[in-house]
């Protein structure tokens, strides 16, 4: 295969990936007409039925206020999974699977979109209603939304997602997977500038 491929993996629920959010966006910018960019969805806490204990929640505004400190990316933290919250992300990584079999150009959109309504809006995004809302508000039709999140090949496609993930043994997000002729190499794991970025991704395009 003589394609390559540069696989980015990440949970739309995961903040070290909306703190990544414009230098992966960038990297689809600059570099499109060099190379695919394809987005798959980790699996960072999916199913999880319990409700986060108040120390959970500590834990995790810990981890969001050091990804805004190092990146400057935006966050709401007053309100933030107040309580009774289940910190699911199958229902929002399903969504932006369903947006791949609705549009997949709009998928990277979609996935960004859900990544602000829930750190900086505020938004419950495990909630059916709530991204059937960000869907309609990139102009897809939340009724033609709802019928492929809820079918059995957008379960079967998260699934796939996940288990894919798993297989490449990654349990961190994000991570960056490069493919060529010569197989799949790991890139990059967790948070790093643009400019260092470019610069692995450039050495690795040029070998």
């Amino acid at each position: 295969m003589n394609e390559k491929i540069l696989w980015y993996i990440a949970d739309p629920m995961c903040s070290w990936c909306w703190g990544f959010a414009p230098v992966i966006e960038e990297i689809r910018l600059s570099y499109r007409n060099f190379l695919k960019i394809e987005l798959l969805l980790g699996g960072l806490r999916p199913g999880t039925k319990q409700a986060i204990a108040p120390v959970q929640r500590e834990e995790i505004m810990h981890h969001w206020k050091a990804v805004k400190r190092v990146t400057g990316q935006s966050f709401r933290f007053e309100d933030a999974m107040p309580e009774g919250f289940i910190y699911d992300t199958e229902p929002a990584s399903r969504g932006v699977v369903a947006m791949f079999l609705i549009n997949p150009e709009v998928m990277f959109p979609f996935f960004r979109s859900i990544q602000s309504s829930f750190y900086v809006e505020q938004k419950d995004v495990t909630k059916t209603e709530i991204l059937m809302q960000i869907a309609a508000d990139i102009g897809i039709d939340a009724k033609l939304f709802l019928r492929v999140y809820e079918s059995d090949e957008a379960k079967k496609q998260i699934s796939i997602h996940f288990n894919k993930v798993r297989r490449w043994g990654i349990h961190s997000f994000p991570t960056v997977i490069v493919q060529n002729a010569a197989g799949y190499s790991i890139l990059n794991r967790g948070y790093c500038s643009l400019e260092a970025l470019c610069v692995q991704l450039d050495d690795w395009l040029n070998t």
